[in-house]
């Protein structure tokens, strides 16, 4: 192999690795934590599904996790399901079955009524 041939394939091994180091190791470190917090569940944790559902854990069979989404209301699920285990500070509990709002009415147009808005 001469200098001419390792000129040219020393930029692919370096492209190789750097793809390596930014996108496939931290996507493989990413899915074992996802894959120890799905095994270490236990009743009463309180968690997200990748859907977005609240709900505590009840019960946890092989591969399922029995959640109650409500009282008396529980569903299962896959352990893969599960994104994430929620604490007591991450979503404030509803109470009483009423969804919170917001004090004040949120503005999504910059305080402009869409009629008067210039093109």
């Amino acid at each position: 192999m001469d200098m001419g041939q390792l000129g040219s394939i020393l930029p692919l091994i370096l492209l190789v690795v750097v793809f390596y180091f930014l996108l496939i190791r931290p996507q493989r470190k990413r899915q074992q934590e996802a894959i120890k917090m799905q095994n270490s569940l236990a009743p009463g944790a309180r968690v997200m599904t990748t859907t977005g559902l609240f709900g505590t854990v009840v019960a946890v069979d092989n591969d399922d996790v029995i959640l109650e989404v409500a009282p008396g209301i529980e569903t299962r699920w896959v352990k893969a399901a599960i994104g994430r285990v929620v604490t007591p500070g991450d979503a404030p509990p509803a109470s009483d079955g009423e969804v919170s709002t917001h004090d004040e009415p949120v503005e999504r147009d910059g305080g402009q009524d869409s009629n008067s808005k210039q093109a």
